[in-house]
């Protein structure tokens, strides 16, 4: 059994994330290229995305529930294997069928990884410092994302097939899952020695401040992915030019990775409340300036918004473990991350439909304005955190 000090811990589950996040983001950029492989409509390809999203958002609850049994380490190390596996499976695809199931069980192994590196960083980090870890890990997700697709568009720029950067992403996933094993403890597990009692339930200590914090959570992946999936309309409705409104999604995304880290150690500094109510609020400021202001100025203040955009995130994940009992951390990240995966699935058919029937300036103007509703939801959770001595003073 290895001894994992928190710092490779959070290394490891850093690495976790930049693979697993690669492996994810970089459908967008494998779309295009394996429908002209192999001549995919745009259903067949919309299909594939959703097949890869339904399986991580469908299994990171039952991961949770299935690592207490099993071990963090352990589920995690099997979930890296597996997405791994399906990436190198991938890369040998002959046609759609196959595809589709590469992309699924790519999914369903990527599930297990959100809830259980935060999990696992959780228990590292169990007191001062865990939500700067959890931003840091959180900034990592983003790294991969970047990596990851600029690997494949620099490998097609120099002529290289899409196939070898894909087999050697699925590599790298079976590396990483050999890592993740040999380098990291199954905290949850107790020793023979130190026994822990047995928590029935979901040891939610609690649970008005539990569900506050998911609202917040559902209200705020529903506000990023909404946005994010209509800004370019946005711009482009503004009159910039066509080329320049497609980069806006990476300037936020840029933006969002420094929010991820920054916001983080804000919350250790001011508080969990006062970092929600700061980020929310400009937040739906920032977005909508983004109808006031002309459409190049739009442009260059989209970094800027992406900071607060993403990084509240950072902070509802930091949060979890001052209202849930160690050994269901596990199930609880589950919730969460189930939570935002369904409302960022939900959220763009929302949109989509207010835009067709409203308009995008005023479907961005809603979202501008749902996303304040996070402000009330934060008062609730500060009520509801003061009424619990179980909670830790530095989630107020």
């Amino acid at each position: 059994m290895p001894v994992s000090t928190p710092k490779r811990a959070l290394q490891t589950c850093c690495g976790a994330h930049i693979v697993h996040d690669g492996f994810s983001d970089v459908s967008y950029v494998l779309l295009p290229l394996l429908a002209q492989a192999f001549g995919l409509n745009l259903t067949q390809v919309g299909t594939i995305r959703t097949a890869h999203r339904v399986a991580m958002a469908a299994f990171q609850l039952p991961a949770g529930l299935v690592a207490e049994r099993f071990g963090e380490r352990n589920l995690l190390a099997l979930g890296t294997l597996l997405s791994g596996l399906a990436f190198i499976a991938l890369g040998f695809a002959g046609g759609y069928a196959m595809i589709l199931v590469a992309l699924f069980f790519a999914g369903m192994g990527s599930a297990v990884q959100h809830p259980l590196s935060s999990t696992i960083i959780s228990h590292a980090y169990p007191g001062e410092g865990r939500r700067t870890a959890l931003g840091t890990y959180n900034f990592a997700g983003d790294v991969g994302k970047f990596v990851f697709g600029g690997v494949v568009s620099l490998c097609v720029f120099a002529g290289i097939s899409w196939q070898a950067p894909v087999v050697a992403f699925g590599a790298a996933g079976v590396a990483t899952a050999v890592i993740i094993f040999l380098w990291v403890a199954n905290t949850h597990v107790p020793s023979p020695d130190n026994p822990k009692p047995k928590i029935r339930g979901w040891g939610i200590r609690n649970k008005p401040a539990f569900a506050a914090l998911c609202t917040v959570d559902m209200v705020d992946s529903m506000t990023r992915t909404g946005f994010l999936t209509f800004i370019a309309f946005l711009l482009i409705a503004k009159g910039v030019p066509k080329g320049w409104a497609l980069m806006a999604v990476p300037l936020v995304l840029v933006g969002g990775m420094a929010g991820k880290y920054f916001c983080g150690v804000l919350a250790e500094r001011l508080g969990v409340i006062r970092t929600i109510v700061i980020t929310e609020a400009a937040t739906g400021a920032g977005i909508l300036a983004t109808l006031i202001l002309p459409g190049m100025a739009t442009f260059f203040l989209l970094p800027l918004l992406g900071v607060v955009l993403q990084g509240t995130s950072s902070v509802v994940y930091g949060t979890v473990g001052d209202l849930v009992e160690s050994d269901k951390l596990p199930r609880a990240f589950g919730m969460v991350y189930t939570v935002g995966a369904v409302s960022g699935i939900v959220a763009p058919i929302i949109y989509g439909l207010l835009g067709d029937a409203i308009g995008i300036e005023k479907t961005i103007a809603i979202a501008g304005g749902v996303v304040l509703l996070t402000l009330p939801l934060a008062l609730v959770l500060r009520t509801a955190l003061g009424k619990a001595p179980a909670a830790q003073p530095a989630a107020l």
